[in-house]
């Protein structure tokens, strides 16, 4: 099938099928919906161009703990003696034990609420989801609900790298849509069914992966990738699709999956 072909196979609607935007990493894209998102950034190194990216297309904007540290490291001198707003959040939120004097000096003096969560059976990253929550209850709510757009979580520790998985798989329950973004790739989990995925070659590719996180095995179908699966069985014992690839001229990928499975997809570096 040419990609023109499928370009018009794939791009009508179906309610059967989730389908997946990820044109929000693009800046130079002007054409997008606008959809309510809400950014949660952890401790975890990120770039300057790519908070930048994600800051701007977020209506709401939470630093978890340590996370502040990061991105008021970013922040250029003459920006933090300004009356400028961009790079404060509306929240930090978290056990603040890695949160640094100077930082929530600095914070403080710009409004932003602090919030100091114990709660030892919460990582930070769900003490801002929790927060999320409370903006979509009936007495606040301005939209539905959030997309979330987790900044970091994928790198550095294992034990927080897996943590980031095992949350996410969860919370495929209770929302639409929450995605982790790093320097190096964007993942989601992809719940059983059918789904489509954009695909945006300017930001996108060419590696990608699915990959049976929290699952015992899956049975997969996919379409527009260089080396397609047909009910295929993957698990951590067996089949693993990793290092696969997007193909030049394809704009969607399909997959069908049994049960749900992460999708992750690197970024071009430029």
């Amino acid at each position: 099938m040419g990609a023109g072909l499928s370009t018009l196979f794939y791009t009508r609607n179906d309610p059967g099928i989730t389908d997946w935007d990820v044109s929000f990493l693009n800046p130079s894209n002007l054409d997008a919906p606008p959809v309510a998102r809400g950014l949660i950034i952890l401790n975890q190194p990120f770039s300057r161009d790519l908070l930048d990216t994600l800051w701007n297309v977020c209506s709401w904007h939470c630093c978890a703990d340590g996370g502040a540290n990061r991105v008021f490291d970013l922040i250029p001198d003459d920006l933090r003696c300004s009356w400028d707003r961009r790079y404060v959040p509306d929240l930090i939120k978290g056990d603040l034990d890695s949160l640094r004097t100077d930082v929530r000096d600095y914070y403080i003096s710009k409004g932003v609420p602090i919030i100091q969560d114990q709660d030892q059976n919460s990582t930070d990253l769900m003490k801002c989801v929790q927060s999320i929550q409370e903006l979509e209850k009936p007495e606040y709510l301005t939209v539905t609900q959030y997309e979330i757009i987790i900044l970091g979580g994928l790198g550095g520790r294992l034990d927080q790298t897996v943590h980031t998985l095992s949350y996410l798989h969860k919370l495929r329950r209770t929302r639409k849509k929450a995605f982790v973004v790093t320097d190096d790739n964007i993942a989601w989990v992809l719940d059983e069914g059918q789904h489509r995925i954009r695909i945006d070659h300017d930001i996108l590719g060419p590696t990608c992966g699915l990959l049976p996180v929290g699952v015992e095995s899956t049975i997969l179908t996919t379409t527009g990738l260089r080396w397609n699966l047909t009910e295929a069985e993957s698990s951590l014992d067996g089949l693993v699709s990793t290092s696969n690839h997007l193909v030049p001229g394809e704009f969607f990928v399909t997959i069908n999956t049994s049960r749900p499975i992460w999708w992750c997809v690197e970024l071009q570096k430029d």
